[in-house]
């Protein structure tokens, strides 16, 4: 059994086309609420966290909600298609309320744009647990970390897409002295590209077909499946102990996300504070730790299914956070840029590859295949839930407590859920042991 290689980036096309929007989302709606619209940064702050508030209800909601979704496209496809057309649609109107505020500076149009950007918001949460789930739909489990290793990778091209656009169109040279800058632009290639890249998922991806065929392998092979029959009424259901392996691994994703979220929204600030590192040097850090995750998804996919995704988990997370400790550890013994940071953000994208590419796949093994975009939804509303308490909370440790508690803090609840996910019993792939050693090169489509 190999994965379909070409086919699992087609399916990431959806994927795709939300990281990229979410990555100009969070660049660029900050400027227009502070440049245009004047607005100050703690109700800037609480207009940006509103995506993960909305998220944290909508993702569940309309991840289970595709689960009992039958048509002939599929369950998934009409939330993806449907989602993508209305925010494509309404995302158009962003910056031409930018650019008719900065006109004419009336409260209409300052409420119309607040009122698009939730339209907004809702729109981009119809779709993206469907948009993930489609992956485990026609992937069969023991195929799901190699797969969405691949379905990271395309989520990091997209926001790469984004960053090469943006250095073009945004160039010193082309806004600097500007009065006001116009992202009308920006917006439509954007809204383009996420229009083209479903529309072929749509005819490339077929389904029902694939989802069918996705069940009809379950079904052979039903060492796979976790859930019981039971005797009685013959519906299927997830035994307790699955369930407890469940609620550990979600208390896991809360735990990591909380440490390595505080740690990535407060780098900046916290390298120049502690470190005089200018905000070049900074982001730099973070730029590596991305572009190592990047090139990691592969490999750390391939290495689940050697040795299975709790092990591939469990040496990310103790990698993250003995980083984090060494973070904490130049905090006391340097006072200004070290190339050692370089080594150590580099080590800090490779851990969180691994977890991040084998944590959605043990959460959906422990599933009826019927609830795979509800679980997805459970998975999303652990996450957001931590992204949304942790800068709160090492926010307030930073100012009231001291700076150099920030690695500290990312190291402690990255420790945790270490702890939590040694709790977990259930949702790993098997390790599969190449018969040839030429196996091991094999690249499949």
């Amino acid at each position: 059994m190999k994965l379909n290689k070409s086919r699992t980036f087609l399916v990431g096309l959806a994927f795709m086309s939300i990281c990229m929007f979410w990555q100009m989302y969070d660049s660029v709606i900050p400027l227009i609420l502070k440049n245009t619209f004047r607005i100050g940064d703690t109700i800037a702050g609480a207009i940006m966290a509103l995506d993960n508030v909305i998220a944290l209800f909508l993702l569940p909601l309309l991840g289970a909600l595709s689960d009992k979704c039958s048509t002939k496209i599929g369950r998934r496809m009409p939330f993806i298609l449907g989602g993508t057309a209305a925010s494509v649609l309404i995302m158009t109107f962003i910056p031409i309320m930018d650019n008719l505020y900065y006109a004419d500076p009336k409260k209409g149009y300052l409420t119309l744009f607040i009122l698009l950007l939730g339209l907004l918001l809702i729109a981009m949460g119809t779709y993206r647990s469907p948009a993930v789930a489609l992956m485990p739909d026609v992937t069969p489990k023991p195929l799901r970390s190699k797969a969405n290793a691949i379905i990271n990778l395309m989520g990091a091209i997209g926001g790469i897409i984004y960053l090469v656009i943006t250095t073009f169109l945004y160039s010193k040279a082309r806004t600097e002295g500007l009065p006001h800058v116009d992202y009308q632009p920006l917006f439509v290639i954007v809204a383009t590209v996420m229009a083209v890249s479903v529309i072929i998922l749509f005819f490339t991806i077929k389904e029902p077909k694939l989802a069918a065929e996705c069940e009809a392998y379950e079904e052979a092979h039903p060492e796979d499946n976790l859930e019981e029959t039971d005797t009685e009424t013959g519906e299927s259901f997830i035994p307790k102990d699955v369930k407890r392996s469940l609620y550990f691994i979600l208390f896991s994703i809360a735990l990591w996300f909380t440490g390595y979220n505080a740690i990535t929204t407060s780098f900046t600030k916290y390298a120049q504070q502690e470190w005089n590192m200018t905000l070049g040097e900074s982001s730099l850090c973070l730029t590596i730790a991305t572009g190592a995750a990047i090139i990691s998804y592969i490999p750390i996919g391939e290495l689940a299914s050697r040795i299975g995704r709790k092990k591939t988990i469990l040496i990310g997370v103790a990698v993250l956070a003995v980083n984090f400790l060494m973070g904490m550890v130049l905090t006391f013994t340097m006072h200004g840029f070290s190339p050692v940071l370089y080594v150590i953000f580099c080590l800090i994208g490779f851990a969180w590859a691994a977890i991040n590419v084998n944590s959605l796949p043990m959460v959906v093994e422990m599933c009826k295949e019927s609830d795979i975009g509800k679980f997805t939804g459970y998975y999303y509303t652990f996450s957001m839930a931590a992204q949304i308490i942790t800068p709160i909370l090492s926010g307030a440790l930073l100012q009231y407590v001291g700076y150099w508690t920030l690695f500290p803090y990312g190291a402690l609840f990255v420790a945790f859920s270490f702890l939590t996910m040694l709790q977990v019993k259930h949702g790993d792939n098997k390790p599969s042991v190449p018969t040839d050693k030429l196996e091991m090169f094999d690249v499949e489509d």
